[in-house]
């Protein structure tokens, strides 16, 4: 018998031997689904997404696997109970539809993978991930919508602002605790607590949406909040969107200023425990919670918080408080046809903490702290005082020159908080719940000692986007301009994506947008945040069809309706998602509004497939926004509508065929071809130069011309647009690149765009052989330019070129003056695409590019890193003498072609041997003045030599 069990251990040792000799290093790890980490989903087929490792070079998946279990301990071959996806033939790791069985709400998901590698052998198993299903129908809300009406109580002549509910709820729990969900929604704002302690590190939950459609809730994990016996539960709202101040409705007389969406913010709040002994219970918001109004005496997301201390309840959210004179809830009625959904996006959250670079005295007992960056968010305020001593903090992005506050461009927003002493004489502590600003000054009043930095810290709050890319070069001025691209899109990326944080605005305009969104790819992972605003984009569609210039989209003035070259977002947003992310489902989604907003541009041409001058003069501003704060000569917004029209048919055509609508397909490549043989057969001489009729115009009257005269064909935007929208014949790009890089020598070597024609200048030269242009226009630091932002002290990116001039002053304070204005640091998708020469190729990254443009001079090394769904991109270069060294990364299971900057008389070496000789390569091309190959993954270090 043991002679049998000695052989049968042998056999079974030497079948492990053979299985870890054919084993791979191929890992998968980062797994998400739906974009997130560990998520609570309402998607009954989610998507599953992984990264790869591997030591070894050129390596790829030729196939994986997938288990999906209800619970860790089934997580095997043998028990997975929701999904096994058995040995899947494919290269994909990411989009992967979950195909097992259909889920209910609740049930918590447990997931991993496995790959084989590129000689089929099997890697390991992931780590074990999750997602976990929501409240999946509305039957399944037990609890109902309370309110507390405070609307007689706000005070002001101009700002009438309402004290904050508070609102609470005992429950005994008659076991412990195994597990227990908060499913929290309101209409306005909350802070939920459970005895005596926030719920989560979220901030301005639940979302902006169009209330009247949806509206979102989160979930969150309280199994370790609750506690066998007594309990509390409490919760406060704020106006927020919902029903407070918006926009600059106040600014321009608008006959709604507040309350566009309803007049009293609700809760809707529902606790569901399961207990070890396996019973179960829910606790719903009804008319047995308990409220009140006590120290948060106003709150506004535009104009700020007041918090007198002396009015606070104390331990009111935990259990014991005597809540007697709280009154009862009130229960409000569902809303007809509005949906509940599970927040899709990224939550607001603390980003960071600023500390105070310097702490001035002025005159009349303020003092200014300076936080050292301008940035979106709030502070926490330290102070001693009296009982009844009152701190009031203002806030600005900048200061006069003799040091006194600006507050000037924030229009109609009040943006100050108030804080009212109960005088504790170990101090208090104090920050704001439902406001926020745009700053990088407060002044504070009210001190009666003079304070130190620790008085005031600054919490940047932010969407909170995962952080992918960086960015590093030689040269301070860009490196100052990476940091001030990459803040500005922190302080904006704010639940929607926001001109701005500081003034009465904080729209989410599709003109900055869509002319960003492919730079901000590069920055963070903003696939979750777009895939929430996308929803705001289409719940927002006019009656015409057409896309809204922002969304949400209350109606704050009755002019705003939608602008060409702006309302494209509902088209090239998307579009964006799918190149960047290999994101299908967002199209299939929205291509019927898609569909519907190109039909009706399409109308509007007449069957001339172009728009004549004043196709557009029933919109207001007439032409629509078009070429927004240009500089120099004017780009009709006909010519450009019609660069967009056919841009966009060209967009739809592409991803027509990603999600297999052939005829679809088909029409949108003819309707290009249609439309770029018109444009240039009217909006051009044949030979390259773009042309109009300014004289249809008039004198303009109704249209943006920001101080120009008239309208011009001839412009940088013209050009620059027609160029990288591929509106012309290569024969005539060509000419059209020279006239675009001779208009700039014409201003000075500087130039003269606004919004619409930012995004595509640089691209559009290096596109046309004219890259030392480009890198002309980067590095100049004179009037407009992004180096005269710099030399002027700016930190994040401005609204106007000359926002602030040192020695000068202040531009338009009282109109338009955001210090915080994403729109031009568009520049970023130049900078990663083509100064570190990263380029998309297949969808998510699958395939992409790398040729670098070397900087002939101002420039002598760039060092950048771009992590996308497939893994970490890198490209860098340093000159070094006569030898430049090149270096990149390429994630495993992607391909990248690679040009190497070295003509034929270069010695071009790879880790030290000459190229020819290296086999893990394929040589693609050789052209005069670059080598271009084809690489698998891993790192690779070229070193270029010139003979």
């Amino acid at each position: 018998m043991n002679y049998y069990l000695l052989i049968l251990a042998l056999i079974v040792f030497q079948a492990c031997e053979k299985v870890n000799t054919n084993s791979s290093d191929i890992t998968p790890l980062n797994l998400r689904t739906e974009y997130k980490v560990n998520p609570v989903l309402d998607i009954l087929n989610p998507r599953l997404s992984w990264e790869l490792e591997s030591e070894e070079r050129g390596q790829v998946q030729t196939a994986y696997e997938i288990l999906v279990a209800s619970s860790p301990e089934l997580l095997s071959a043998e028990k997975a109970d929701l999904w096994k996806s058995g040995k899947v033939e494919s290269n994909a790791s990411n989009q992967i539809e979950y195909r097992g069985k259909s889920l209910n709400s609740k049930i918590h998901c447990f997931w991993k993978v496995r790959s084989w590698d590129k000689n089929g052998n099997p890697g390991v198993w992931s780590e074990t991930a999750s997602w976990e299903m929501g409240l999946l129908s509305k039957d399944e809300w037990q609890a109902k919508w309370i309110g507390n009406d405070l609307t007689h109580l706000g005070k002001g002549k101009v700002y009438h602002l309402p004290p904050a509910p508070f609102f609470r709820k005992e429950a005994v729990l008659k076991s412990k605790v195994k597990k227990a969900r908060l499913y929290v929604s309101s209409l306005g704002l909350y802070e939920f607590q459970i005895n005596g302690e926030k719920i989560g590190e979220d901030y301005f939950t639940p979302g902006w949406t169009d209330y009247n459609k949806r509206v979102y809730y989160q979930t969150y994990d309280i199994s370790s909040d609750l506690k066998e016996g007594e309990n509390a539960f409490g919760a406060i709202l704020g106006e927020g969107w919902y029903a407070g101040y918006l926009a600059y409705a106040l600014l321009v007389r608008n006959p709604i200023v507040k309350n566009f969406y309803g007049d009293v913010p609700l809760l809707k709040a529902q606790i569901e425990i399961e207990y070890e002994n396996g019973e179960k219970e829910i606790i719903v918001s009804d008319e047995t919670w308990k409220t009140n109004h006590g120290p948060i005496l106003e709150a506004d997301i535009l104009n700020g918080e007041t918090y007198d201390a002396n009015l606070e309840f104390g331990n009111w959210s935990e259990a014991g408080f005597d809540d007697t004179n709280w009154m009862a809830s009130q229960v409000y009625p569902e809303k007809a046809g509005r949906e509940i959904e599970c927040y899709p996006g990224n939550p607001v959250q603390v980003f960071s903490e600023l500390k105070p670079v310097s702490v001035k005295a002025r005159e009349g007992g303020k003092y200014i702290f300076d936080l050292g960056q301008n940035f979106a968010g709030i502070v926490r305020l330290k102070v001693k005082g009296q009982k009844g001593d009152k701190i009031t903090l203002k806030f600005g992005e900048a200061l006069f020159p003799d040091g006194s506050l600006m507050t000037e461009n924030l229009r109609m927003a009040r943006v100050t908080d108030t804080y009212i002493l109960k005088g504790d004489p170990e101090g208090e502590t104090w920050t704001p719940r439902f406001t926020y600003h745009g700053f990088q000054y407060v002044e504070v009043e009210g001190f009666k000692y003079t304070p130190t930095a620790v008085a005031i810290t600054g919490l940047a709050l932010t969407s909170t986007t995962p952080v992918i890319g960086a960015l590093e070069t030689s040269s301070e001025m860009v490196n100052q301009l990476y940091h001030n691209i990459v803040w500005t899109q922190r302080n904006n990326y704010f639940d929607v994506p926001t001109d701005c944080p500081q003034r009465d605005e904080r729209l989410g305009w599709t003109g900055d947008a869509q002319a960003y969104i492919l730079s901000a790819t590069f920055n963070s992972d903003i696939s979750a945040f777009f895939t929430k605003w996308m929803v705001d984009l289409n719940d927002a569609i006019l009656e015409n069809d057409a896309y809204p210039i922002y969304a949400p989209a209350p109606k704050v003035r009755a002019t705003d309706t939608y602008s060409p070259g702006w309302s494209e977002a509902g088209v090239i947003c998307p579009y964006t998602i799918f190149k960047t992310y290999g994101d299908t489902r967002m199209i299939k989604e929205f291509w019927p509004q898609m569909l519907a907003y190109l039909k009706f541009m399409e109308e509007k041409t007449a069957e001339n497939y172009i728009y004549k001058e004043r196709s557009f003069e029933d919109l207001t501003p007439k032409g629509g926004y078009g070429d927004w704060l240009s500089v120099g000569a004017k780009t009709p917004p006909d010519l450009l509508a019609s660069i967009y029209f056919a841009y966009c048919a060209q967009l739809m055509k592409e991803m027509a065929v990603a999600i297999n609508e052939t005829d679809d397909a088909g029409y949108f490549a003819d309707l290009f071809e249609k439309s770029k043989n018109a444009f240039e057969a009217y909006y051009t001489d044949g030979n390259g130069r773009i042309r109009t009729n300014a004289e249809a115009y008039g004198d303009g009257a109704g249209y943006v011309l920001e101080g120009q005269t008239k309208f011009s064909g001839h412009s940088q935007t013209a050009y620059a647009n027609a160029i990288y929208m591929g509106l012309l014949s290569d024969e005539n790009k060509a000419i059209a690149g020279q006239h675009l890089a001779d208009l700039i020598a014409e201003d000075g070597g500087k130039l003269s765009t606004g919004f619409l024609g930012l995004k595509p200048l640089l691209p559009a030269l290096s596109e046309t052989g004219h890259s030392d242009v480009a890198y002309q226009l980067l590095l100049n630091n004179e009037y407009p330019s992004w180096g005269f932002e710099v030399m002027n002290g700016a930190n994040t990116i401005w609204e106007r070129w000359n926002s602030y001039i040192k020695g000068v002053g202040f531009t338009n304070n009282a109109g338009m003056n955001s210090f915080n204005h994403y729109a031009f640091g568009a520049v970023n998708e130049w900078m990663f695409g083509n100064m570190a020469g990263i380029k998309v190729g297949e969808p998510g990254y699958r395939t992409f590019t790398i040729r670098p443009e070397i900087a002939k001079d101002g420039i002598d090394f760039v060092n950048a890193s771009y992590h996308s769904i497939n893994g970490e991109i890198g490209s860098s270069w340093k000159k070094d003498g006569d030898k430049l060294v090149f270096e990149v990364k390429i994630p495993v299971n992607t391909k990248a072609t690679v040009t190497i900057p070295a003509n034929e008389n270069n010695t071009v070496l790879l880790d030290g041997e000459a190229i020819n000789e290296c086999e893990l390569l394929e040589i693609l091309e050789r052209a005069e003045n670059d080598l271009t190959v084809m690489l698998g993954s891993g790192k690779y270090k070229f070193e270029i030599n010139k003979n």
